[in-house]
């Protein structure tokens, strides 16, 4: 019995001590989650969809963009709420990714969902496009000295009015602190509208300011 003990408290050790060593080299190296772990994406999360749904607000007819939409959790509820005049484009760098998502939104029955495979980075749209736009749980995954270039894209292709709302957790290794998203999003531009949740995990709306 006492050894049967001691080889569960050395496993339970050893898995905890990767888990660490996993999150210690997601802080110092961030990446997009591979699609082969996918599956972590669909576990209960801290970042509800109806808090997303909350602060992004989406209109029916609205043009929205989703970076990094992973799976599509947050994808479909979005597109759900968008009639034949609005759309949702999801980018990902990662196109298993995009096929999932519209998979998922096939065997669902949702339409106008259209992807983009490409980097957020050199998102390959038009001046002032988007009424919105969105990311959960993905800033964070674009190494520090880029993410200013993927803001101030974000900010390029919404309309003047437009708002971009961030969703970001600590279960999340890649977690941006609220105080360092909004710094950075206010150097692009953005102003600081509102957030909802809590420190270790929330979403903040900022809005890019109209004429």
């Amino acid at each position: 019995m006492r050894r049967r003990s001691k080889l569960l408290v050395t496993g339970v050790a050893l898995a905890i001590g990767s888990a660490v060593a996993f999150v210690l080299k997601k802080r110092n190296d961030p990446a997009p989650l591979p699609y082969e772990q996918r599956h972590v994406l669909d576990l209960p999360r801290l970042l509800k969809r109806s808090q997303l749904q909350e602060v992004l607000a989406p209109e029916s007819s609205e043009h929205i963009l989703e970076v990094g939409p992973g799976t599509g959790r947050y994808s479909l509820p979005v597109a759900r709420e968008l009639d034949q005049d609005g759309s949702l484009h999801v980018l990902d760098v990662q196109e298993p990714m995009l096929d999932h998502t519209v998979e998922r939104a096939r065997e669902q029955g949702v339409d106008g969902i259209t992807v983009t495979h490409a980097d957020a980075q050199e998102p390959p749209y038009p001046d002032e496009n988007f009424d919105a736009a969105y990311m959960v749980s993905t800033i964070g995954e674009i190494p520090d000295p880029d993410q200013e270039q993927a803001l101030e894209e974000l900010y390029r292709v919404l309309r003047p009015g437009g708002r971009l709302v961030v969703g970001e957790s600590i279960a999340d290794p890649d977690m941006v602190r609220f105080g360092t998203l909004r710094d950075r999003c206010e150097s692009v531009g953005f102003r600081f509208e509102r957030r909802v949740g809590r420190r270790i995990s929330y979403f903040a709306r900022f809005r890019k300011p109209a004429p």
